[in-house]
């Protein structure tokens, strides 16, 4: 092997490994994202918030599709980089297809191995490149398998912060301006104690699951950021209660809102120096920030369900 030879091997393995890395960080390592998907994701989602209407809630499936998208791309040329060098006196051919040594040529070979396809009219001739080949179709099985678990556990990770966002919604429309005020204190109590529990499971979801962080969502109704100043304010009010009973469901509240303003602010660089603030720039627009911040103000007054 020449040093051109080496170049194209050692780029190839180094978009290998990239790829692996990717997968790992962000399917199979707790609380992380890799490099490649992360980018992805955050650009498809500041595309997104300069949309108007319901194009900007595709954009976070998109994303998705362009991370698995690219790590396919990434495993196929760089084990092409890897053919590439070998080509073809390394590879025997059919009777009827034409020899060639081109980067076309080992991009095929590594799609046709990626995908498990097995054509057969080009194999491997040295025991080493077999392996490699049978390494790559097995990598092209399981990454198939693992994007396709990718996709099923993150939609019930965005259904039960779609709940909560509904749960907080039917509380404020049920209970009307008087708040916690209007219910009997025990009643109270178990209901924030719920919303305490689903509020934390929206947080380890945003730590497990980044990439629901990034999808719209097309109802009001269920959209987290527009109610989360809401429970602040109900776990503010039952804290300060008589009650010993409602003042603890409102610390548990208030505590796991300021578990979740903490991932807001360390994972997703939401601003603000309180859970409050971090909150209303969770839901403030990046386009009006100010704007959207007298508007949180006077939905935190306001009973009105479309705040």
């Amino acid at each position: 092997m020449d040093f051109e030879d080496v170049l194209l091997t050692a780029a190839g393995a180094a978009l290998i490994l990239l790829m692996i890395a990717d997968v790992f960080l962000t399917l199979l390592y707790p609380h992380g994202s890799g490099p490649v998907g992360r980018t992805i994701m955050r650009v498809f989602w500041r595309v997104s918030r300069k949309v108007r209407g319901g194009a900007s809630s595709i954009a976070a499936p998109l994303a998705m599709a362009a991370v698995i998208a690219a790590w396919a791309a990434l495993a196929a040329v760089g084990w092409a980089l890897l053919y590439l060098p070998h080509l073809p006196g390394g590879f025997s051919y059919a009777a009827d297809i034409p020899r060639q040594g081109d980067f076309a040529e080992a991009l095929y070979i590594s799609l046709a191995a990626l995908s498990t396809a097995g054509f057969g009219d080009i194999v491997a001739a040295h025991p080493v490149l077999r392996l490699v080949m049978a390494f790559q179709a097995v990598a092209g099985f399981g990454l198939l398998t693992a994007t396709v678990s990718w996709i099923l556990q993150t939609y019930p990770a965005l259904s039960r912060r779609r709940a909560l966002a509904h749960q907080l919604n039917l509380f404020r429309e049920a209970a009307g301006p008087s708040g916690i005020a209007s219910l009997e204190a025990g009643h109270a109590a178990g209901l924030l104690e719920s919303m305490a529990e689903n509020v934390a499971s929206v947080s380890i979801d945003l730590l497990s699951f980044n990439e629901t962080y990034y999808f719209h969502e097309v109802e009001q109704r269920g959209s987290l950021p527009a109610i989360l100043a809401y429970a602040h304010q109900l776990a503010s009010e039952a804290k300060g209660s008589d009650n010993p009973e409602l003042r603890f469901a409102g610390g548990m509240l208030y505590a796991a809102l300021d578990d979740l303003a903490k991932v807001l602010r360390g994972r997703f660089g939401h601003e603000g120096s309180t859970s409050s603030d971090v909150f209303d720039h969770y839901e403030a627009p990046p386009q009006a920030p100010a704007a959207a911040g007298a508007a949180q103000v006077r939905c935190r007054s306001s009973s009105v369900p479309a705040c």
